[in-house]
């Protein structure tokens, strides 16, 4: 902070990194804003030895990358045309214009160099009340991005306590056709974050009070999400959720954290919505279309009961993290029962290293076989074995395997 306070004195730290230090809360993200605009700052900046990458300079951000760490730099801003979805900038010296722009009340916020906040909108009152509140009319608020609707909820539900403000689920329930016009991207990432916070359902259910929920998700089911939450033993205030919250499949090649929460919100998604073409309609990826998939499908099967052997069969056609999460789906889907030993699945699960077919095809060659068709369809075949020996054969016992059964195929021609 001091490298780039030693260069854009005025900066301030803005937003979400405020409100949590304020709360006491894990601070992720730092956000700063600066009166000066994008191409005065960078070579300011990059004087200092500082790499910069423009990584949104139509709305005058830059990332100032420091021994690694992203911080995001914007210029001040007031709104000159807005529609809905989009707004069109233009840049300002003036703090509290900047700050007008801003969603809510508890994300106006702003520290200086020398550690004075800065309050224009009775901000700190709010957080220290639980009161999510728009910065100004709240209708117009909403006017400018609809998207905010759907971000009220969000933090109501990680900062809110008590009665919700009345002017803004007013507006909300006043403007909710605004929300068909934001595009399905915005609104699945968004939603997904939504579904990895707290007090869930009573979040949904306020949602739905203001016909939001139904405009946004049509074939909601509150009763499905309700037991997958319930055989997860969540109570409706906790701040951090326990499904998944630690989990025994341990990311591969990605951040673990951020792995966990798409899959936590894939869950719940499914969970509240069960509907295979969702993936498609809300533009995800293709790994979170994918997962959808796999929870439609139900396959393989999954039982409490199964042997390791069928285990092992399982892990080798599947991730180990979709063979949890399904089991979280089928635990829900006969909720009422006893846990009958979903648990202990899980635990054998994250006790796993999932097994891979230990051939190729160099050790076909190797056993005499020429390229082509029929090379594969060895290969075919010896996984069969191997998987009905419960993936148990290493790569010698599966190459004497292959070995004699060309022999004995040779042998019967």
């Amino acid at each position: 902070m001091e490298r780039i306070w030693s260069v854009l004195p005025q900066a301030r730290l803005v937003g979400g990194c405020v409100r949590d230090f304020l709360c006491g809360r894990p601070v992720h993200d730092i956000d700063m804003a600066s009166p000066l605009p994008p191409e005065e700052a960078t070579p300011l900046l990059e004087a200092a030895g500082l790499k910069v990458v423009p990584t949104g300079l139509a709305h005058g951000t830059l990332t100032v990358v420091h021994e690694s760490r992203p911080y995001e730099l914007t210029t001040l801003r007031h709104d000159v045309e807005t529609d809905g979805r989009h707004a069109v900038v233009a840049w300002t010296d003036d703090w509290r214009e900047d700050a007008a722009r801003r969603d809510f009340t508890i994300n106006a916020l702003s520290f200086d160099r020398a550690g004075k906040l800065h309050d224009e909108f009775g901000g700190v009152k709010d957080l220290a009340e639980g009161r999510v509140r728009f910065v100004g009319n709240a209708a117009r608020r909403l006017e400018e991005d609809a998207l905010r609707a759907l971000r009220f909820f969000r933090f109501q539900a990680r900062y809110g306590s008590g009665t919700p403000d009345g002017e803004a689920v007013a507006a909300i329930r006043a403007g909710v056709e605004l929300t068909r016009r934001l595009s399905v991207e915005r609104v699945a990432s968004e939603l997904l974050r939504l579904l990895t916070g707290p007090r869930l359902l009573p979040t949904l259910r306020l949602m739905e009070e203001t016909t939001l929920l139904n405009v946004l998700l049509p074939q909601a089911q509150l009763v499905g999400l309700a037991r997958l939450l319930d055989c997860g033993n969540m109570t409706e205030d906790e701040e951090a959720p326990s499904l998944l919250a630690v989990s025994s499949v341990q990311a591969q090649g990605r951040n673990e954290e951020s792995e966990r929460e798409e899959r936590l919100g894939l869950l719940r998604l499914y969970a509240l919505c069960p509907d295979e073409g969702l993936g498609a309609r809300l533009k995800l990826s293709r790994l979170a279309r994918h997962r959808l998939h796999v929870f439609a499908q139900n396959i393989p099967e999954l039982s409490p009961d199964m042997t390791d052997d069928d285990l092992r069969r399982a892990a080798a056609g599947q991730e180990l993290s979709l063979l949890e999460d399904r089991s979280w789906l089928l635990q829900a889907a006969e909720l009422g029962r006893p846990d009958a030993g979903w648990e202990a699945l899980r635990a054998r699960i994250g006790a796993m290293t999932r097994p891979v077919f230990p051939l190729s095809g160099k050790d076909g060659l190797e056993c005499g076989l020429q390229p082509g068709p029929a090379l594969g369809q060895w290969l075919c075949r010896t996984r069969d074995w191997w998987l009905s020996e419960g993936c148990r054969p290493d790569a010698q016992a599966c190459r004497q395997w292959l070995a004699q059964e060309i022999q004995r195929s040779e042998s019967v021609r």
